[in-house]
């Protein structure tokens, strides 16, 4: 699997990630995703590595996918948040049944000319429905608020989703910015990521033509879907883990440092066998089965990039905590891993692996 530079993806992602995103993580965590970022990710075919091929992807195997994923959250946090977000509309174009809109930007979704953000999370929490979609002569009107919007200002389009009346979801591709019925709020302060630029949205009447509706599905399919999807650990997970460790690998060598050398071996060791379980699961066992085997691979996961973390800033001393220095971002990101994608299932898992930890 190789790129039209006849360089392996996985290479190419290691050389950016060298080159352009590891160098500058901390500049951009304390400012703004740059946009030529991404589009140097786009340019060696890496955004669109998972479209398929006759609309300028790269029909990439998963297991190839997962390894960039991994370089590129481990070189760059906040870079990785804005281009996972354009994963999920590319994903969903391509299964659309909307024949023209898939012609109009799915191409341009697979280069990276198009950038795009996602307004779906508030589908998965429970009670009254955070956005509404209802039918209206020629498309739908989507009214509520939006929580949680990443990359405004630096996507060009994002996934908007709603819950309908008769129990279906709704999800379109618009527009990413303010027009009459959509008001974005100033971006979000946030203890990370806050340079991918999240903000909230205020929907009021905000009509979407049906040429822009990506799908229509019942809300129990959609839900389903998700909770098999976010049941498994993501690849970014161990891509920052990984980085923590060869990070403390480091530090333990300056310092000539027995005990951190030791913990980052047995920290990269824990990692490992982690990784090849979650990805066993999602490459031999299918996708509805062993959901709690997978949940509790999950929070494995996030426990153990966060222990990671912490045994960076720890190895490293004060100077982790200067605003310029990786260990403090990391460990900012291993905490986002947290909530990253989180339902109600991972929460549980989560919590009953640091009560079983703390009994």
């Amino acid at each position: 699997m190789t790129t039209a530079t006849s360089t392996p993806p996985v290479l190419l992602a290691r050389q950016i990630a060298d080159d352009l995103l590891r160098p500058s993580a901390e500049q951009v965590d304390r400012t703004v995703v740059p946009r030529s970022h991404l589009d140097a990710w786009a340019a060696a075919g890496l955004l669109g590595l998972a479209g398929p091929r006759a609309y300028g992807g790269a029909d990439a195997p998963a297991r190839v996918v997962r390894e960039v994923v991994e370089v590129l959250a481990g070189a760059s946090g906040a870079t990785w948040f804005v281009a996972t977000q354009h994963a999920m509309p590319l994903a969903m174009l391509v299964r659309s049944g909307n024949g023209d809109l898939r012609e109009r930007l799915l191409r341009r979704l697979c280069t990276g000319e198009v950038l795009a953000g996602v307004a779906v999370a508030h589908l998965r929490r429970p009670g009254p429905a955070a956005v509404t979609a209802a039918r209206i002569a020629g498309g739908w009107r989507f009214d509520g608020h939006v929580g949680w919007m990443t990359s405004w200002g630096i996507c060009d389009v994002f996934l908007l989703g709603g819950a309908s009346p008769d129990g279906e979801f709704v999800t379109a591709l618009v527009p990413a910015q303010d027009a009459v019925g959509l008001r974005a709020s100033e971006p979000l302060q946030l203890a990370a990521m806050s340079a991918t630029r999240t903000v909230t949205l205020e929907l009021d009447g905000y009509p979407v033509a049906d040429g822009d509706v990506v799908a229509v599905e019942s809300r129990s399919d959609w839900l389903t879907h998700d909770a098999t999807k976010t049941a498994n650990p993501s690849p970014h997970v161990f891509g920052l883990q990984r980085e923590c460790v060869r990070r403390l690998t480091s530090t333990a060598h300056k310092r000539s440092d027995s005990t951190a050398a030791l913990l980052a071996e047995q920290l990269g060791e824990e990692g490992e066998r982690l990784r090849a379980v979650a990805y066993t699961l999602l490459d031999d066992v299918p996708a509805a089965e062993r959901i709690e085997d997978r949940l509790a691979v999950r929070a494995a996961a996030l426990e153990l990039v966060v222990r990671t973390a912490t045994a960076l800033v720890t190895a490293t001393g004060g100077s982790a905590m200067a605003l310029d220095a990786a260990p403090q971002r990391l460990a900012r990101e291993a905490l986002f891993c947290m909530v990253q994608a989180q339902t109600v299932a991972v929460r549980e898992a989560t919590l009953s692996l640091f009560r079983e930890i703390s009994a």
